[in-house]
């Protein structure tokens, strides 16, 4: 299975390639799903969910995002970490890259999420489209603060999504407090 290594860099293999064994029969469901992983932390939940907000700028996604978007190297785009939090416990880092082209027409509305899950407003959007999903073994010690988990092999998962044909990436990490 793909290395544990920098969850920006990591070894994000398409989940196809994957052969039935290399992911646990309990993550597999979480890591398949092409729904909104919102919706299910939710109901998971039991509606004690929140979007805990790290980090939005705009700065340059490590060359692997950009790949996965189809980005120029140098490009900029609007970065967005959040911890996605069930009964109150961090359940997901997640990191969105949208690039700033695609921050134009009615999705200049993804600027000013504040501490709305993006989840909602992908799958809400009639325009939307998802690419395949690659997943990857995340080491924990290499997420930001103050999500880290030293010593911990992360199971991660990432799409691409299109809304009205215009790219950004998002990956999720699911962390220690979580259990499928």
């Amino acid at each position: 299975m793909p290395s544990h290594s920098h969850p920006h860099t990591s070894h994000w293999r398409l989940l196809r390639h994957c052969h039935r064994g290399q992911i646990p029969g309990d993550w597999r469901p979480w890591l398949e799903d092409r729904g909104s992983l919102t919706r299910r932390l939710v109901a998971r939940s039991g509606g004690q969910f929140r979007v805990e907000i790290l980090r939005q700028r705009v700065a340059r996604p490590t060359p692997s995002e950009a790949r996965a978007l189809g980005l120029p190297a140098g490009r900029r785009a609007l970065i967005r970490e959040v911890i996605l939090r069930g009964r109150s416990a961090p359940w997901v880092f997640a990191r969105s890259i949208i690039p700033l082209a695609t921050l134009t027409g009615p999705q200049r509305r993804l600027r000013q999420l504040d501490d709305r899950p993006l989840g909602q407003v992908l799958f809400s959007d009639n325009s939307m489209r998802r690419g395949p999903v690659a997943v990857a073994r995340v080491a924990g010690a290499t997420l930001p603060a103050p999500v880290t988990a030293p010593g911990t092999g992360l199971w991660g998962r990432r799409s691409v999504f299109y809304l009205d044909g215009k790219p950004l990436l998002v990956a999720e990490i699911f962390l220690p407090a979580f259990t499928p």
